[in-house]
Order: C-alpha cells, then structure tokens, then sequence
C-alpha cells in the first residue's frame, strides 16, 4: 500500500509541475549569412506537412503570418517573394525510471524488492519553419522548435503563439535601407 501512496504522489507532483508551466520550447535556427533579407518584401505561407489537426495547423498558419508582418513583411498571395513552409510532428513517447534499491549485475542492471518504478507518457512535439526564396526555390532560413507535452495546453492558441514567436524570433529582419 505505501508503495501505491509513493507512486502516486510522485506522479501527481510531476503532473501539477509540467502543466504549471508551460512546455519550454527548445529553438536551433539557421540561415544563409549571405542572403540579403532586406531585398525581400512579400510572403505567403504555403506547403504544411503536419500530423496535428485542422485547428492547430491553422493557428500556427496565423501565428507565422502574424511574426512575419511584425517584421515587416507583406503578406501576398500574387507572386510572394518569400514562401514559409511548416513542417510539425507530433509523437507519442514513454520516460520510465525506476526508484529504489537495485545495482547492476552479470546480466545488466537489476531492480530490488521496494524499487519503484514509473511510467509516464508524454508528446514530444517539432515545429521546423522555412523560409524559402520563391523564385530560386533556395533556403534562405530555417527555424526549429522543439518541446515534451504531457497534455494539451488549456489554451492553444497562446501556447502555440508563444512557440512560433520564439521560433521565429531570430528570424532576420528586412533591413530599411
């Protein structure tokens, strides 16, 4: 019995903990340092490759147009400078750990009498974000973003805003030369 009290306190305190704060979102970004942002002026937001639904595939269309025109860009759909391709994946995982006496043996490690041990499912979600000069078809930037959920945020629309805010934080400029 107190091994069921044990686990469940833990699993509880980590639930409370990771929905208390939002999932952070771990960001890499690259770019071609020879590329002139300042030369482009219009954009469209096209070619979504994800696995997450209608809703959310929206709300990261509108979150990008959104970070683009606050740095300066125009969206267009009649001949765009830019394309913003989005790619997301979304996967179910495991973490399992295992808490109490036990050591390794001849046959690998070994978990004792009053080990515990825990399962916990969780999503590990990627955002890539391109930005693609339309008319060469060549890879001018590229923003990825990465975060483990454990359950969906209570609200989407500011949890996915804030990851491709940050995402597309480092996203350069247009210079106004």
């Amino acid at each position: 019995m107190k091994k069921i009290i044990v686990k469940s306190s833990l699993f509880i305190l980590t639930i409370t903990l990771a929905v208390s704060c939002a999932p952070a979102v771990k960001v890499t970004i690259d770019y071609d340092r020879s590329a002139n942002f300042s030369a482009y002026k219009t954009f469209t937001v096209d070619n979504f490759r994800t696995n997450v639904n209608d809703l959310d595939s929206r709300r990261i269309g509108n979150s990008i147009r959104s970070e683009m025109i606050k740095k300066g860009y125009a969206e267009s759909d009649n001949n765009p400078d830019l394309v913003v391709n989005v790619i997301s994946v979304l996967k179910d995982k495991k973490y399992i750990s295992a808490t109490g006496n036990g050591g390794y043996g001849p046959f690998g490690y070994w978990v004792g009498d009053n080990a515990v041990a825990r399962i916990y499912d969780y999503k590990d979600g990627s955002l890539i974000i391109d930005v693609v000069d339309i008319k060469t078809n060549r890879l001018l930037w590229e923003g990825k973003g990465n975060a483990e959920m454990i359950q969906q945020p209570k609200n989407p629309d500011e949890a996915i805003g804030k990851a491709v805010a940050k995402i597309m934080n480092a996203f350069p400029p247009r210079s106004t030369n």
